[in-house]
């Protein structure tokens, strides 16, 4: 098991601490309870920009362009304009 810190605004640190003592619970047992559902509620790593696909959609109103383009056209419009 690994030991670590963190650092949480006061007011936060107030509600978990009350919330562990309610349920006479660790503030580590807090937090490990926390991740694990927050690992339950988010369980993939998001894709990669590299990793998008285009949505199969009948009538995407993108005629004329390849799942290619298409990529290529969104990932320019994320990009930062100078």
């Amino acid at each position: 098991m690994q030991k670590t810190q963190i650092q949480l605004p006061d007011e936060l640190y107030r509600k978990v601490k009350a919330f562990a003592a309610q349920r006479e619970w660790s503030l580590a047992e807090t937090f490990r309870r926390a991740v694990e559902q927050l690992f339950e509620r988010y369980p993939q790593a998001p894709a990669s920009p590299g990793d998008w696909d285009v949505p199969r959609i009948r009538r995407a109103g993108w005629k004329g362009l390849s799942a290619h383009e298409l990529h290529e056209a969104a990932l320019e419009d994320m990009s930062p304009r100078p």
